[in-house]
């Protein structure tokens, strides 16, 4: 599969997307991976600053949320009022980019460490969710799932009075809701066997599933390159697999607006917005896009 010529530039001296589109055009099986900054122009906000670290206080635990129920009621009384947003996020021109990339024949695995689902939404399909999905709501009990649209319905009854407050959006259906006695909101248990309900997401300090990571580094294996998009790779569960990459001389490339802890281990490193970085995708007609597959 040749890509179009006319979206590559040939040189040694490439600068921005410029370099990014020979990147592209030079490997046909890209492992993607891809962070918060992917999400951000869909509303939902990020974890990091430029240098990496944290904007805000650290993430809830999967220790914390297990160990204290007054945990659990701050979590769940916080995702009421987040939800209603998070919960109907819409995919932004990054998603859009990536799953032309998909279409183009060129991802061999895009890795996410996201929980909001719009790479799917967006059309790509060959996606793993390495940090699980908001979405859902698992059972830490009977391991039972269900849609969290209707957890947040039984949220709602239970607590009516917090369905009037606002707050600003957090990362991850967040909010920043303080001030408030948390004691006084109620949780539901698992209907099927009464067990405490938990997002279906990897919480800090909790580890990835191990056929989940199994399935990413086969997918990395059969790669030929790295493409990171808007990550900055400070956990590890994303970084290790840059620099497996980077030990087996794969190249990698990066989009993100700052600092990454792979910084030098990169072949190239785009500092641009993600949606300005990966235009060229987007703006690809469908007539170019069939001839770029042939």
């Amino acid at each position: 599969m040749a890509f179009d010529q006319s979206i590559t530039t040939n040189g040694p001296n490439l600068a921005g997307d410029d370099a990014l589109r020979d990147f592209v055009g030079r490997h046909q099986r890209l492992f993607v991976l891809t962070g918060a900054g992917c999400s951000t122009d869909s509303g939902i906000p990020d974890y990091r600053d430029a240098n990496g670290g944290w904007k805000r206080a650290q993430p809830v635990t999967y220790q914390a949320f297990m160990g204290e129920e007054l945990t659990r009621k701050r979590y769940w009384a916080r995702s009421l009022v987040g939800w209603r947003r998070f919960g109907y996020a819409v995919p932004n021109d990054t998603h859009h980019a990536l799953a032309r990339l998909e279409q183009l024949g060129k991802v061999q695995l895009l890795l996410t460490q996201n929980v909001d689902g719009l790479h799917q939404r967006a059309g790509s399909r060959q996606v793993l969710d390495m940090h699980g999905r908001l979405d859902t709501v698992r059972c830490t009990g009977c391991e039972q799932r269900s849609p969290r649209h209707a957890l947040q319905q039984a949220l709602l009854q239970l607590n009516p009075a917090w369905a009037k407050l606002d707050a600003t959006n957090a990362p991850d259906g967040d909010a920043d809701l303080e001030g408030h006695d948390f004691n006084t909101f109620a949780v539901p248990p698992c209907p099927q066997c009464g067990g405490v309900l938990k997002p279906d997401v990897v919480f800090f300090g909790e580890n990835v599933p191990r056929d989940r990571v199994a399935e990413a580094m086969q997918a990395l294996e059969d790669a030929d390159a790295v493409l990171v998009v808007g990550s900055s790779l400070m956990v590890f569960s994303g970084y290790r697999f840059v620099h497996a990459a980077a030990k087996a001389g794969k190249p990698v490339a990066a989009v993100n607006l700052g600092r990454t802890r792979a910084d030098p281990l990169l072949s190239l490193k785009v500092e641009q917005p993600c949606a300005e970085a990966l235009a060229f995708l987007r703006e690809a007609s469908t007539a170019r896009a069939e001839e770029i597959a042939q």
